[in-house]
């Protein structure tokens, strides 16, 4: 078995510590370095030149179809993301296989048997696909929360607010609390923004469900709820915040 170096794109820290222990553990892969952003990952992979990419599609900085752009070489690409309406555009890219997280060690082995069979396709033929598939994704409507043994759909009008909680989401809505495995990030990329605002690095907030806002003694935003949660916003969230008001 001819081994690939592999490098990995993920801004999500369960789904790097997935990733990480899933390409560690086959003997075909080598892991040769990740990044938690765009940016980091374009300038890693010009410098490693790896023969494998597990790229994340939206992230900080750049997306995955950014960094593809930039890159003056073609690796092997896998894509992963937490939304299922971008498995089309992965395969206009060419990509060898799309993993939706969160995906199985099954799931992973059959990517990577397809990276192990399959060519490296041309530059050109990439730079033509990426012409057609930079249009934004539709905007996320609903997503599906678990409570107690059930699954059940929650319209994304009905988010208050969310706060990341160290691997995971914390989503406030119906007056509830739910616990979702899924990124701040990526669900904010895919929430109206002119409804959902960063307020803070850990936090988004539904400003329909904003009662007021206040600034405190630091000049800066404490953002008054409906249900009477109080959220503070960093300097730069308070600034937007305040060039929106009219």
């Amino acid at each position: 078995m001819n081994m690939k170096t592999v490098f990995f794109a993920e801004d999500e820290p369960l789904a790097r510590d997935v990733l990480r222990d899933a390409i560690y553990a086959h003997p075909g892969l080598r892991l040769v370095g990740e990044a938690a952003d765009g940016a980091s990952a374009l300038a890693h992979i010009t410098r490693l030149r790896p023969d494998v990419v597990f790229m994340d599609i939206q992230m900080p900085e750049m997306t995955g179809l950014e960094v593809l752009r930039r890159l003056d070489y073609l690796p092997q690409i896998v894509f992963t993301t937490a939304y299922d309406q971008y498995a089309v555009t992965a395969f206009e890219l060419h990509a060898v296989d799309y993993l939706l997280k969160p995906f199985t060690r099954a799931r992973f082995a059959a990517a990577v048997a397809r990276l192990l069979e399959g060519p490296v396709h041309a530059r050109d033929t990439l730079d033509s696909a990426l012409t057609h598939a930079s249009a934004a994704p539709a905007r996320l409507e609903r997503i599906l929360v678990r409570d107690r043994g059930r699954i059940f759909p929650l319209a994304t009008s009905e988010i208050e607010y969310m706060k990341a909680d160290s691997k995971y989401t914390v989503i406030v809505a119906r007056g509830q609390t739910f616990l979702v495995r899924i990124g701040i990030s990526e669900l904010e990329a895919q929430l109206d923004p002119a409804r959902f605002v960063r307020i803070h690095r850990s936090t988004l907030v539904n400003l329909d469900f904003v009662e007021s806002m206040r600034a405190d003694e630091q000049s800066q935003l404490q953002i008054h709820m409906r249900d009477g949660t109080v959220l503070g916003a960093n300097r730069d969230a308070s600034k937007i915040l305040r060039d929106m008001a009219i």
